[in-house]
């Protein structure tokens, strides 16, 4: 059930879990979408939303939406799985939700890991994947270390360089451990295109060093580094090193494209030509999970090293995040919230509803 929560946070309200993951896969089915893909789909933006990143939540359906009136997302896709090695799988998405496709790429992965003790996909013609943290995560739940890459549209400028010429490229892995598994998430930008557009559509500052104008100089005007501009790596040098290097290596291994021709991911113009590559690792295959309880001391070992407040392991903080969510509703901007409402009440409407069920993991 919907609640305000202007007293605390002005245009905001307050969803459940459960609601919001109603309404947005039935604003898919309206488009589309059989119910079990509208599941994958909409569970990946609830996530997004769950974990504390709402640049990759509710706020990506309208691309969603628009992408699919316009055919450039084929709902109903049956991604192509050809195994072009016993350990290197090749995947042809079809247009398909990048969720879909991703998971499915997931179960052929991690199956034949166990058998050969390493695994890969590489993945191209899919839609964006949202977050990469809930992916790894579900890998390292199933007893895997996984690594997963993904290429994006040119948004950020190289050191020392004007304009956007490298893509946010963000790495995901995730590592088993005797309790909750290691998870890393994050762009090699200093924030997410997403984010710039959240703080764009709400209209608040930028912090400093996170972006720079059409001329190259850094900005706090979220509009004028997401209408010309360009976000800044993370790290300087560093970031852009990493960044770059991904992008070779993800465009290379894929078949996909670099640069300025990625597109496909943030607008509702042009097929997405991203790439997405996968690569899993069985540690029951390879005779290591005896590393696990030195893996978990260890990671205890960091979080008890704290001078003042406390220490994370990535992977921490979205777990708390998600259980407060969880138990007390996910602040959704009212305005993306509204737009989501009307989607799903196209033909379907969202009350009296029973929730679709949601992939697991």
């Amino acid at each position: 059930m919907k609640t305000s929560a202007k007293e605390s946070a002005p245009d905001l309200t307050v969803v459940g879990r459960e609601e919001m993951q109603d309404v947005i896969a039935r604003a898919l089915i309206v488009h589309g979408a059989s119910e079990e893909n509208a599941a994958v789909q909409a569970a990946s933006l609830v996530e997004g939303q769950m974990r504390g990143h709402a640049s990759h939540g509710i706020r990506r359906l309208a691309v969603l939406v628009g992408r699919m009136r316009k055919g450039l997302i084929e709902p109903n896709a049956r991604p192509q799985l050809d195994w072009l090695t016993p350990s290197v799988l090749r995947v042809d998405g079809n247009r398909g939700f990048g969720p879909v496709v991703a998971y499915q790429a997931i179960d052929a992965v991690v199956a034949r890991a166990e058998e050969t003790g390493v695994a890969m996909a590489a993945i191209s013609n899919s839609s964006h994947i949202g977050m990469l943290a809930p992916y790894v995560e579900s890998i390292a739940l199933r007893g895997q270390v996984a690594l997963l890459l993904t290429t994006s549209e040119a948004l950020v400028h190289a050191w020392g360089g004007r304009g956007a010429t490298v893509g946010t490229n963000p790495i995901g892995i995730g590592v088993p451990t005797g309790g909750d598994p290691l998870v890393l998430d994050m762009s090699t930008a200093q924030v997410s295109m997403g984010k710039i557009l959240d703080y764009a559509a709400t209209g608040r500052p930028l912090p400093s060093g996170w972006a720079v104008d059409a001329l190259g100089n850094p900005t706090s005007d979220a509009a004028a580094a997401a209408q010309g501009g360009a976000l800044s790596p993370f790290g300087g040098p560093k970031g852009y090193a990493l960044g770059i290097a991904l992008e070779a290596l993800v465009g290379t291994l894929t078949a996909t494209a670099f640069g300025a021709d990625v597109v496909g991911t943030l607008d509702t113009d042009f097929p997405a030509t991203k790439g997405d590559l996968l690569i899993c690792v069985s540690l029951e295959r390879l005779g290591l999970l005896g590393m696990l309880p030195a893996l978990t001391a260890y990671l205890d070992t960091v979080r008890d090293s704290a001078a003042t407040g406390g220490v994370d392991i990535p992977g921490d903080r979205a777990r708390r995040t998600k259980e407060m969510n969880d138990a007390h509703g996910v602040p959704v901007d009212e305005e993306v919230w509204a737009l989501a409402l009307k989607y799903a009440a196209l033909k379907y409407g969202h009350s009296n509803k029973q929730p679709l069920n949601t992939r697991k993991g």
